[in-house]
C-alpha cells in the first residue's frame, strides 16, 4: 500500500448540521438497539483488517450516546456522546484521522484515551444518508499512534458507503415488512367484516325439509323455537321443523334483526309489539281471520336485560 504524508484531519473544519433533522433521519432507520447483524459485523471486521487496527466500529450517534451496530475488539456496546470521536468524524468532509489522540488537545483528556480502551489512533469515515445527514461513522482504532495510507483511507470510504447502502436496504426491508403486516391486518379486517356482513346481514337461509332444501326469507321469520333435537321455524305463512340446535340458528340469522330471548326462543325484533311481564308479544301475522292475536313468547330472566337494551325505550 502507498504511504502518505503526515496529516491531522481533526483540524479540518466540520460541517454544521440541523440536529433535530439529523436525529429524525437517524430514527427513521429503526436500527438503534437492534441485534447484531452479520453484514455489519463483516464490514467492521474488513475495516479492521484493511486498516491494520485491533478495533473497528459501526457507530451511530443519537442525542446522548454513540451506539455500536457492529464492533470488533471492543466490549462496550455504547459510550456517552460527549466522549465520542465519532461525533466530530461524522461531520467531517472526508475521513477524519487522529494520528495520536494523546497529543491532540481535543482528545488528550478523553476517558477513552486516558483509560480503557486507551485509544491513541482514530480514523472514521462519515455515514451519510442520501439527503446528506451524518448519522455516524465506520471507524478504525488502535492503542498506538499510527497513520493510514491513501489506499486505506479510500478503502474506509468505500466500506462506509457499503455500510450506508446496507442501512438503506435494511430500512426498505423494514418498511416493506411493516406495509405487509398492515396490509395483512387490513385484509383480515376486511375478511372479518365480510364474514360478519355475510353472517349477520344475509336476507335468507336454506333449511332441509322433507329431503329438500327450502329457502326461508329472514324477513318472514317471526321466531325460532327449540324442540329437543329439532327446531321449529315459525314464519308468516307456515311452520317448518328442521333438525338443528338453537346455537346453529343463532349464528346463521342476522344478529341485527334477531335476538335470543329465552333458551328455547329466538325472535325477530321488529315482530315484537309489546313486552308484558316476562313475555314478548309478537305480531300474529300468521293468524287467519278478521283479527290477529299476538303470539306470546316467554322471556328468560337472564335474557331480559339484553333484550331491553336492544329495544328503543322512551
Amino acid at each position: 500500500m502507498k504511504s502518505s504524508k503526515t496529516t491531522n484531519s481533526a483540524t479540518l473544519p466540520l460541517r454544521q448540521v440541523n440536529e433535530p433533522e439529523r436525529l429524525e433521519t437517524l430514527y427513521s432507520y429503526n436500527i438503534l438497539d437492534t441485534d447484531p447483524e452479520q453484514v455489519f459485523n463483516d464490514l467492521a471486521q474488513l475495516s479492521a483488517f484493511i486498516c491494520g487496527t485491533p478495533m473497528s466500529l459501526v457507530s451511530l450517534i443519537d442525542g446522548e450516546r454513540q451506539w455500536f451496530k457492529a464492533r470488533v475488539g471492543l466490549e462496550a456496546k455504547q459510550t456517552p456522546r460527549e466522549h465520542a470521536f465519532c461525533q466530530y468524524a461524522m461531520r467531517a468532509p472526508d475521513v477524519y484521522e487522529v494520528p495520536d489522540a494523546a497529543l491532540d488537545p481535543r482528545f488528550a483528556d478523553n476517558p477513552l484515551v486516558t483509560g480503557t480502551p486507551n485509544i491513541r489512533f482514530y480514523a472514521g469515515a462519515p455515514l451519510l444518508s442520501p439527503d446528506g445527514q451524518p448519522l455516524g461513522t465506520l471507524c478504525a482504532l488502535d492503542t498506538v499512534p499510527r497513520q493510514l495510507t491513501s489506499d486505506q483511507r479510500e478503502a474506509l470510504r468505500v466500506l462506509a458507503r457499503q455500510v450506508m447502502a446496507h442501512m438503506e436496504l435494511r430500512r426498505v426491508r423494514t418498511q416493506l415488512e411493516d406495509e405487509r403486516q398492515k396490509l395483512e391486518g387490513v385484509l383480515r379486517m376486511a375478511n372479518s367484516t365480510g364474514d360478519s356482513l355475510f353472517t349477520n346481514g344475509r336476507a335468507e337461509i336454506f333449511v332441509k325439509q322433507d329431503q329438500r332444501l327450502v329457502r326461508v326469507a329472514t324477513a318472514d321469520l317471526q321466531y325460532v323455537e327449540a324442540l329437543g333435537d329439532y327446531v321449529n321455524l315459525h314464519t308468516t305463512r307456515e311452520r317448518l321443523t328442521v333438525y338443528g340446535t338453537m346455537k346453529d340458528f343463532e349464528a346463521k340469522l342476522p344478529g341485527r334483526d334477531f335476538a335470543r330471548i329465552h333458551r328455547k326462543y329466538i325472535v325477530r325484533l321488529d315482530r315484537i309489539v309489546a313486552i308484558e311481564a316476562d313475555a314478548a308479544l309478537l305480531d300474529g301475522s300468521s293468524n287467519t281471520g278478521p283479527t290477529r292475536t299476538p303470539m306470546r313468547v316467554p322471556i328468560g330472566s337472564s335474557y331480559k336485560a339484553g333484550l331491553l337494551n336492544r329495544l328503543t325505550l322512551v
